[in-house]
This record gives C-alpha cells, structure tokens and sequence, in this order.
C-alpha cells in the first residue's frame, strides 16, 4: 500500500463510514483515485466462468457501488470482473441512518442499508451507457421492502436490465430486507428462479448467465434443498455467501448492532457453505467464493475449497483498492510456486476437508 494510498484511507475512516463510503465512490467516479489500469493476468489467472472470460478471478461484490456511477473507474480498479447493485423495481430509501458501522479490531463491518438504490431504471440506464470494457460487469437484483410479489420483482429487473449487463445475480439472501430470505426455500426459490429464467429468454438478451447469491447461515438441511433448487433451475452459477447474522468471537464495541456481519469474521463459515455446496452439486455449477478475503492465501483457500472465482469488499474498507492487483498477482505466484498449469487445478481440492 502507498503513502498515498494509506494517508487516504485513514481520512476516510475520520468520517462517519456511510459518509466515507459515499466520498469515495465520488472521487472515483470523478477520476480523483490513483488506478492501475488493466488488471493482473497470465495464462494461470485467465478464468472461464459460466460463459464469461475474466482476466484473473478477482470480482468486486455487490453493495459498493449499489447505483452503477463509478463504472469506468471500477472496470479499471484490478478486477476480473465487477458486480453493482442491487437493483430494485422501484427507487427506495432503505433502512434509517446509522446503518453501516466499521468494526476495526475485528476487521469487519456490519450494514443493515435495506437494498436503498436509486431504482433498476435509472440503474440500468447507466449500465446501457457505459464505456465498452473487456471488464465484465453484472448487476445483482433485489426487490423492493413493500412488494406485494418479490418473486415478481427479480423478474421484472431481469427483463429490463438483461440487455445491459454481462451476468445477473439474484439475491434472496440479504438479511435487511425483512422475510427475504424465506425465497430460498425449495419452492419458493424454484418458482422464483423459474420466472428469472423466463423473463432472462423474453428480454431477446444474449443469454447473461445467472448466479444465485444464498446465506452463510443455512443448515445442512436447508442448504442440502437449496442446492437442489437450483441445479434444477437452469441458472448458471452460485455466490457463496452473502453476510451472516452470526456474531461468534466478535471484539469490538459495535459488535451489537443488527444486520448483516462480513469482513474477516465471516470467513471460516462462509468458506464451509461453499465447500458443502461445491460437495453437493459435485462441481456442476461455477461457484463464486465471498466472504472474509483479505489475502492472497484466503482467494486461495476459497478455491481449494471449491471456487472458480472470488469476489472481495470488506477488506478494500481496512486495505484499499490495492488489495486488488495484490491478491491476484499473489494467486499467479502462489500457482507457480506449486506447479499448476491453472488455478482451476486448485478448484475443489480442499472441499472435503472444509465441508467436515
């Protein structure tokens, strides 16, 4: 990390962190943040994932930029691939203010934003105007808290905004939007994913594959079903996981406040889910791994564990835009070192030993 770089992440954390959060997404979008450029690859870093060819397995997870207004900037962070959102029918508030809180001696956050966006329109009219990039960009879907038919809304934001954007991420596991998460039920979330699938065919869009975003916090039953639902769905891929509600071997003062946990602390479960779903679908699925990276060895771990991908945000909180171009150029070296011709020879090859 530069001085530059350092100086301007203990500034930021001067500010209340939603206020932080907001500053550094406008000095992106103004051209204001020092970039790298192209990202990190090589022959062992390129990545074929449900269709897309990334440059190396480094994504940046839904929720940083929920409104798609710092692409250009973001495409040109490190990347292998990014994801904005989510996305509702309608523009929404969400939940009252304070509603993001930095846990620093855990090296973890906690938000509780409800899915406040600006609405899929307006998203999606950003997503059509952007500049063209070799950088894949998705959009993660929600729906909105006073939904007479959630079920509907992933639907609708499907079918208008599929066009615009390189992959799509249903997300039925945040846990800020109250009952959301009882979509990942069997046949709730069959029926759900069934019309997402549709409304994907009827858009006359050039097929985006379709991830599912699911909770770190299912039991093996639960998750077992899940599984099932959606190898059954015609989707193309998983994110595990989403942000937990756990709050085991927590430290700081701030630990108390409701909504959804990531960081550093969500990354021993959230790498457990993956492995058991990679166990379960027996690799049929590319699953992308989030959830407590910070390092090159945690990206690692995650595909050991079963991943062909990871996606990272908390960290950038403690570690800066840096982080990016660090963890992939330490995936490369860490291939070589052990003689892979691939990263994709690591996917899964841990995954027994991280479901136990």
């Amino acid at each position: 990390m530069s001085w530059v770089e350092r100086a301007g992440l203990a500034a930021l954390h001067r500010l209340p962190p939603e206020a932080a959060h907001d500053l550094s997404l406008t000095l992106l979008a103004r051209g204001l943040v020092p970039l790298p450029g192209a990202p990190v690859t090589s022959p062992r870093l390129q990545t074929r994932l449900a269709g897309l060819n990334l440059a190396n397995p480094v994504g940046l997870a839904a929720g940083y930029d929920k409104n798609a207004r710092a692409l250009g900037a973001l495409t040109r962070a490190g990347f292998g691939f990014v994801e904005v959102g989510a996305a509702t029918p309608r523009a929404q508030p969400g939940n009252p203010r304070p509603r993001l809180f930095r846990l620093s001696a855990d090296h973890a956050v906690i938000n509780r934003f409800g899915f406040n966006n600006e609405g899929a329109p307006a998203i999606c009219a950003r997503l059509a105007a952007r500049a063209p990039s070799d950088v894949p960009v998705g959009l993660n879907v929600g729906a909105n808290k006073d939904s007479a038919d959630r079920a509907a809304d992933f639907a609708d934001v499907t079918g208008l905004c599929a066009a615009h954007v390189d992959f799509l991420t249903v997300n039925v596991s945040s846990p800020n939007t109250e009952r959301l998460r009882d979509l990942q039920g069997a046949a709730a979330l069959s029926q759900l994913l069934a019309g997402v699938v549709q409304a994907r065919e009827d858009s006359g869009a050039a097929r985006p594959p379709i991830f599912v975003k699911i909770a770190p916090d299912l039991d093996d039953g639960a998750l077992t079903e899940t599984a099932a639902a959606i190898l059954d769905s015609g989707v193309d891929g998983i994110i595990a996981t989403n942000t937990t509600l756990s709050r085991t071997g927590l430290r700081d003062e701030q630990a108390d406040q409701a909504g959804g946990l990531s960081g550093a602390p969500l990354f021993d479960r959230s790498t457990r889910v993956l492995a058991r779903l990679y166990r379960q679908t027996q690799g049929r699925l590319p699953i992308i791994g989030v959830g407590g990276i910070g390092s090159a060895q945690q990206a690692w771990d995650k595909i050991a564990a079963g991943a062909t991908a990871v996606q990272v945000y908390s960290a950038l909180v403690y570690e800066g835009l840096s982080l990016v171009p660090r963890i992939a150029a330490g995936l490369d070296e860490m291939a070589q070192q052990a003689g892979l011709g691939h990263l994709s020879d690591l996917t899964g090859r841990d995954a027994d030993r991280w479901s136990a």
